[in-house]
């Protein structure tokens, strides 16, 4: 155990940019004791003084209760594989600790009496909970000013943007995020990092703020998928989602489905150019690249989410509307009173379709292990009142299965051009192991072109 001077001697040293390191990094340092968790929190609370009053990634910052947790984690034996590591926590978890106010004034001052079970389980790991991170208003879209870092005049995205906007700012390790439409993979993509949709229901929700019930899935925030693979198996308690230390397993390159999907004409010139050298690069690094295009049904995926988001999403908001409609935001509340007229039997149609797409998608990978798909429709846009077009996300999160966003090149503007990287249901461990291969061979391709 470190003695008093060490700790001392590690907080006079934090300044030796361990927050620009990958959490996996971090986590082996903290695991022998060579970074205290003292001196990596101050690291990061650091980070934030620097970049938040510029970003404004955070609602609630928990810095008391944070350097708390730290010198206790100091003080006794190692508590888990998160032990020491940062967290940022959409403002939708509940935290009994820290207000949740869902980004939403109808909720102010809201605490709840207990964590969201996904925090509880990484709490027992040793993660200390740095904040609440900015969301759109009840994980919705209207912003709520979180700015990207890479770009200060360009949108983080929505709803996750605080948590994207964070890891991106190299604020916290990692950051929790939800995905209803493209909440997660969306901003990450904007912002450079890597967003994980996990298959609908790997991660509990209980304790997370619901939106529309059949889509909402807890999202994962991380800097690259070494990291968000390593932060899902503790968060999941399912160990086989972490990566393989065998290189061998890490180098077999995957069979990879290309597949611009019915959406395919709301992209922008160049993420149409990025996506297909993307193709390009991925077959000269030893990929199998096949050419998928989505059967006839997939055509109706796009409605059939926003049919069942919008229904889902009234049901969910029913008290609020009747007794607090006054504290709603305008946009909102017309977009919620446009989910009652959304009838059942609409409703059950989208559900039934989804279903029959969901049974067809083995068919539609046959050999592939994983398909690549565009993550946005371009970089991200200039503005901070229109969070982008979810459109290349919303079939996905209705299909149930993983995806996880990597950086497949850059715009006009020199911000991300992000794609995905979509699995099987529930094959999410392959998916991540394929989204790595991607990814490393995609930035050593622009690390080299960019240099």
């Amino acid at each position: 155990m470190p003695g008093a001077d060490q700790n001392e001697g590690d907080c006079l040293n934090h300044l030796a940019a361990w927050h620009q390191k990958t959490a996996f990094d971090a986590a082996v340092a903290l695991q022998n004791r060579s970074l205290s968790a003292q001196a990596y929190l101050g690291a990061c609370l650091d980070q934030i003084d620097a970049r938040e009053p510029e970003v404004h990634a955070f609602a609630y910052i928990h810095r008391e209760g944070a350097l708390a947790r730290a010198k206790a984690l100091d003080a006794g034996a190692i508590q888990g594989a998160m032990h020491g590591l940062t967290i940022g926590i959409k403002d939708v978890f509940d935290t009994y600790d820290m207000p949740t106010e869902g980004g939403s004034p109808a909720f102010a001052g809201h605490q709840s009496v207990q964590d969201a079970a996904v925090l509880a389980t990484l709490r027992r790991a040793g993660a200390v909970m740095l904040g609440k991170t900015i969301t759109t208003e009840l994980a919705t879209f209207p912003t709520n000013g979180t700015r990207n870092p890479l770009n200060l005049a360009h949108t983080p995205g929505g709803s996750s943007s605080g948590s994207a906007a964070a890891v991106a700012a190299q604020m916290v390790s990692f950051a929790t995020g939800t995905q209803t439409m493209g909440s997660t993979v969306r901003p990450c993509g904007y912002c450079g990092v890597t967003g994980y949709k996990p298959s609908y229901n790997l991660m509990p929700r209980r304790g997370v703020w619901p939106n529309a019930d059949s889509c909402d899935t807890v999202g994962l925030v991380a800097r690259d998928v070494r990291d968000v693979a390593f932060f899902a198996a503790e968060m999941a308690r399912y160990p086989a989602l972490r990566l393989p230390d065998d290189v061998v397993a890490l180098d077999q390159a995957p069979v990879i489905g290309l597949c611009r999907t019915h959406e395919w004409e709301r992209t922008d010139e160049a993420m149409r150019r990025a996506f297909e050298e993307c193709g390009r690069i991925l077959r000269a690094a030893g990929a199998q690249v096949r050419e998928i295009v989505l059967p006839e049904p997939f055509k109706g995926m796009l409605q059939a989410h926003t049919t069942v988001v919008h229904y889902e999403m009234s049901r969910g908001f029913a008290d609020l509307v009747e007794r607090h409609s006054d504290r709603m935001r305008p946009a909102l509340l017309e977009r919620t009173l446009k989910g009652l007229q959304v009838t059942g039997e609409q409703y059950q149609q989208a559900q039934t379709l989804a279903r029959q797409c969901r049974q067809m998608l083995d068919d539609v990978l046959g050999p592939c292990h994983v398909l690549l798909a565009p993550a946005a429709t371009g970089e991200a846009p200039r503005g901070q009142e229109h969070s982008g077009d979810t459109s290349m996300n919303q079939v996905w999160t209705l299909m149930h299965g993983p995806a996880i966003s990597v950086t497949g090149g850059y715009g006009p503007n020199g911000l991300p051009l992000a794609m995905q990287v979509v699995g099987r249901i529930d094959d999410d461990a392959r998916t991540l192991l394929a989204a790595h291969w991607v990814h490393t061979r995609l930035r050593a391709h622009h690390e080299l072109t960019r240099a």
